[in-house]
Parts: C-alpha cells; sequence; structure tokens
C-alpha cells in the first residue's frame, strides 16, 4: 500500500491577491480554476513535487455561515496552520517573494534544527516557511 498528499487547502480573504502571491513571487503554476455559487477554487503546484495541489479558497467558499464565519476570525487572527516549501536556492527565492511586497517576518537564517529558512506573510496574513535543507 502506498499513500501520499494530494491537496492541501490554504484559506484567504482574496482569491485574485493570494493567486498572484503563489503564482508570481513564488512560482508556482495555476492547475484548475473552478467557480461554484459565487466562490473560487484554484490549485496551484510545482513541477519539482506533481500531483500536489494548493487549494486555494475564501473562508465562505463550501462551508456554512457560521464555520466560514469561525474560519474568518482564525485568518484574521493570523492563526490558521503555516505553509512550509523547500527550495533549492532559499536567496533567490526569497528576494523573489520581497520583490513581490510579501511582509518579511524573517530574513534567511541557520536555524539550530537544521535549515537554512526564511518566512512571509501572504497577502491574507497567513505564515509561509521556505526551507533550504
Amino acid at each position: 500500500m502506498t499513500i501520499s498528499l494530494q491537496y492541501t487547502n490554504v484559506t484567504v480573504n482574496n482569491t485574485d491577491e493570494a493567486v498572484a502571491f503563489y503564482r508570481d513571487a513564488l512560482g508556482l503554476s495555476v492547475l484548475n480554476d473552478v467557480a461554484s455559487g459565487g466562490f473560487r477554487w484554484v490549485t496551484l503546484g510545482s513541477d519539482a513535487q506533481p500531483g500536489l495541489g494548493i487549494v486555494i479558497s475564501e473562508p465562505h467558499a463550501g462551508r456554512s455561515q457560521a464555520d466560514g464565519d469561525a474560519l474568518q476570525e482564525l485568518l484574521t487572527k493570523g492563526v490558521l496552520p503555516m505553509l512550509v516549501f523547500q527550495t533549492d536556492d532559499l536567496d533567490g527565492t526569497f528576494e523573489q517573494a520581497r520583490a513581490f511586497g510579501a511582509e518579511v517576518l524573517q530574513e534567511p537564517i541557520e536555524q539550530p534544527w537544521g535549515p537554512r529558512d526564511c518566512a512571509f506573510r501572504d497577502p491574507s496574513g497567513n505564515t509561509v516557511r521556505i526551507s533550504q535543507a
């Protein structure tokens, strides 16, 4: 038996802003863009990891009003789970994200647990860490 991650979800306030960040600042590709009921689900991916999709959607997309409200509150607080990416060029990726205008939380540093990494916030406030092993 084998198992692998197919999709992970990122909740955002503005789908267009988020797609621009993940596509233009981090270099992901748009794989799918689906609209339904006034909402959109945009799937992004990377050639370095075929078969894995990062699905961008707003808090109320496909959820009840109460669940969407609760998720919006967590997003606003900036406490949703972070995304951690790996790159073979941390300095180049950092400079590309910074040039895009991403909010820098941490410039590239050596971590005591091993990797060299940096951190940003996406346009909705989600923490995005990027490491280079």
